[in-house]
């Protein structure tokens, strides 16, 4: 599961997700990427577990870039605990996406098999995303 080795602080706020990502937003390293198109928080085991369901489809073929890290750690308190008492412990780690973040770039597999495996990584995240080709992209160079 995907967490910080260390933090600089154990608790964080819970901040908000207003507007579009500016970083982030274009395809830097593959030719096919996932793009968010909704803010969320996406977790740690949401990452791996779209992860996994990618490289399996691409038969471990051609190469995946994770482009987000979930490094704010998310407190929850026990159950039967009264209110007060100081914020619980920090129990997972999250990333916030806001709409226009690339989250996933694959490369070295044709088109048809990358359009398959990000729709199927998408569906292991709680968001709604789309599919997007780099611009230059042409069938001929894989």
């Amino acid at each position: 599961m995907l967490q910080p080795k260390k933090t600089k602080y154990r608790r964080v706020q819970k901040g908000r997700m207003k507007g579009n990502t500016k970083r982030g937003a274009e395809i830097a390293f593959g030719s096919f990427a996932l793009k968010a198109l909704e803010p969320k928080w996406i977790t740690g085991r949401q990452i791996e577990a779209a992860r996994q369901a990618i490289t399996r489809h691409m038969k471990r073929e051609g190469q995946l870039w994770i482009r987000i890290f979930p490094d704010k750690p998310i407190t929850r308190k026990p159950l039967d605990v009264r209110m007060g008492k100081g914020k619980g412990s920090p129990e997972f780690f999250v990333f916030p996406v806001t709409p226009g973040r690339i989250m996933f770039e694959a490369e070295g597999v044709p088109l048809e098999v990358a359009k398959e495996a990000m729709r199927l990584g998408a569906q292991k995240l709680p968001i709604a995303t789309k599919f997007i080709v780099r611009r230059d992209y042409s069938e001929e160079t894989v």
